[in-house]
């Protein structure tokens, strides 16, 4: 009898297990215990969500699981408006945070030191400090650079008087020796996008008029480039010398050799300046450079380096690449498109695009088939051949870049692989080393490119998806970043040591493209295909003063095959076609929850 109990027992303790373990990924759910995916952030309130049956018939189409797994909990359905306007008011505090920091503790000097609460202007005893001396010119740059920032949050009164200050207080008539690419985008960028909400007779923004204007932004804007034009001069490739003095011009020691973006992005603020102006001097040089670097390109591939010999046109850096020395390149011959409607600008980024594609990408088609995600890395501009395993923070703006000439499924896959980063470090190491997971240069100063094209994606698809990346976004800078005095540079993503630096970039387009993520109502959203961004994140209106030249040494008059027409210039924008993503897209993830999975695993996050 006793072995029989002893049987009767073992199979009793079997049932009970097997009854255990058969609970176990419910317990696990419930109690947050899952070993590979990170936890779900408290629900937001219900609220109503698709239309009728639209979430069902995406779900059946999408493949989606009944009841869906953590990354469709997590992301998809509907956003709750109360919870965005909550965060657009925390982006608009971010941004109101280190403003008022900086004018009440660094003001009229370039930037603010966040910690210490203190100012920083050139480092004057140490010329070779680049990486302060290439952005701080002694001008207010912080100031100027959040101009436009000011008027897309409808802050009029301030606005109005940050202009004041800037033209009662500003001058370029420095002994400065700044980058010609940092001074034209920050500074002359911001001078022309104010200018132009000054003069803006109908006054999307509000109330943005400063009374007895007479164009001083203009004019200042006129002055700083004139002293950047040095930069041209005695250059026998006509791609200009890196740097200039603002009093003396090209230093006497100036180095000879330049990156591809830092001379090739220069065409939409010297384009709208010489447009505005009447005047060709500044377009043409532009131009010119840009068609320089366009005609040293490899025959073979037709992929360019990211630095060259301004004299000799020899490529001194043979790395062809989205990310530093080569992103607003590409960037800029789209945007100089739309805003001028140059054909030559779109047929150079059309074949640019294409041998990107050819030779920069690697990765199957996503959201279909097997094999690794699109990756696109960095190759010698020759052969196509592989040079690193790293990628930079700065490729996280493409995306954006191909929302804007519709290419949106592959920019849906793109953004996920950084976002996985962000999941993992709560920032955007400088450089990432996809092969090691692991950052190869560990710092992050602020960057807006994640920022800026989770905005654009959300603009295309209208996919809540991309509202709870930008809130991810939003709490990782309040959490890790928030310094006494604004917000400060990240020195070590992993341990989160904090740098003494508050880049300017971080008011004029970080906390611009999170709040602009959020307020649905914004003019920017409301004026149908009227505004785009430059480089720096400045607002610019596209209207017809600027796709009209009055000289023919840039686009000889009767040769109307060379301008683009209205139609092609709304092709080429996005915004037009935002209304035709189906519903049942809008209220799943944009990147089925396997693939989503599958680029977590590709960062080393789960």
């Amino acid at each position: 009898m006793r072995w029989r109990s002893v049987v009767l027992g073992l199979l009793l303790l079997r049932l009970g297990l097997q009854a255990l373990l058969a609970l176990l990924p419910a317990l696990a759910r419930g109690l947050c215990l899952h070993p590979r995916l990170p936890c779900p952030g408290p629900r937001p309130p219900a609220l109503p969500g698709p239309p009728a049956g639209a979430a069902d018939r995406g779900a059946r189409l999408w493949g989606a699981a009944a009841g869906g797994d953590e990354y469709e909990r997590r992301y998809s359905g509907a956003f709750p408006p109360q919870l965005r306007a909550r965060l657009r008011d925390a982006a608009r505090g971010m941004f109101v945070f280190g403003y008022d920091s900086y004018m009440e503790h660094a003001f009229p000097r370039d930037e603010l030191d966040p910690l210490h609460c203190r100012g920083r202007g050139p480092d004057r005893r140490d010329p070779s400090n680049l990486n302060i001396n290439d952005v701080l010119g002694n001008y207010s740059l912080t100031l100027i650079d959040a101009l436009d920032t000011l008027a897309v949050m409808g802050n009029s009164s301030e606005f109005q008087k940050a202009v004041k200050l800037v033209i009662d207080t500003v001058s370029f008539d420095k002994d400065s020796t700044v980058q010609v690419f940092e001074a034209t985008i920050r500074v002359l960028g911001s001078l022309l996008s104010a200018h132009i909400i000054i003069t803006d007779t109908k006054q999307p923004f509000g109330d943005m008029t400063i009374k007895d204007y007479d164009n001083e932004l203009l004019h200042l804007a006129h002055d700083l480039a004139v002293r950047l034009l040095p930069a041209f001069e005695n250059t026998k490739t006509g791609i200009p010398y890196p740097r200039v003095n603002l009093k003396k011009g090209v230093p006497p020691d100036s180095h000879n050799e330049t990156c591809t973006a830092g001379a090739g992005s220069l065409l939409v603020e010297f384009g709208i300046l010489s447009r505005l102006l009447g005047d060709s001097t500044f377009e043409w040089v532009a131009r010119r450079a840009v068609k320089a670097l366009w005609s040293l390109r490899s025959n073979n591939t037709g992929l360019l380096g990211n630095v060259v010999n301004i004299q000799t046109g020899h490529w001194v850096g043979k790395q062809s690449g989205l990310g530093a020395g080569s992103d607003s390149f590409y960037e800029y011959l789209l945007k100089s498109y739309i805003l001028f409607g140059e054909k030559e600008d779109l047929d150079m980024f059309n074949s640019a695009y294409q041998n990107i594609q050819n030779h920069l990408r690697r990765g199957e088609a996503c959201n279909e088939g097997e094999g690794d995600p699109p990756l696109y890395v960095n190759v010698n501009m020759y052969t196509g051949q592989l040079m690193n395993t790293w990628i930079d923070s700065l490729q996280a703006f493409f995306p954006g870049l191909q929302v804007l000439i519709g290419d949106v499924e592959d920019a849906i896959c793109l953004h996920a692989f950084y976002y996985a980063i962000w999941k993992r470090y709560g920032a955007l190491p400088e450089r990432y080393n996809w092969q090691l997971q692991a950052p190869d240069v560990p710092f992050y100063p602020l960057r807006p490119e994640l920022v800026e094209s989770t905005y654009l994606l959300y603009q295309a698809t209208k996919n809540p998806f991309y509202l709870h990346v930008g809130m991810d976004i939003l709490q990782s800078l309040e959490k890790y970043t928030k310094a006494k005095c604004g917000y400060a540079t990240l020195h070590h993503v992993v341990e989160k040591t904090k740098e003494d630096r508050m880049e300017s970039f971080f008011l004029s387009e970080t906390c611009k493209y999170l709040y602009l993520l959020f307020d649905e109502e914004n003019p920017v959203h409301r004026s149908g295909n009227r505004f785009m961004f430059t480089t720096e994140g400045h607002v610019v209106s596209v209207d017809g003063r600027f796709r009209s030249s009055l000289w023919e040494d840039i686009l000889p008059a009767g040769e109307d095959s060379l301008r683009a027409k209205p139609s092609e210039l709304r092709a080429a924008n996005f915004s037009s076609n935002c209304n035709r993503v189906p519903d049942e897209r809008r209220y799943l993830l944009p990147l089925k929850s396997n693939y989503m999975r599958q680029i977590d695993r590709m960062v080393g996050l789960i």
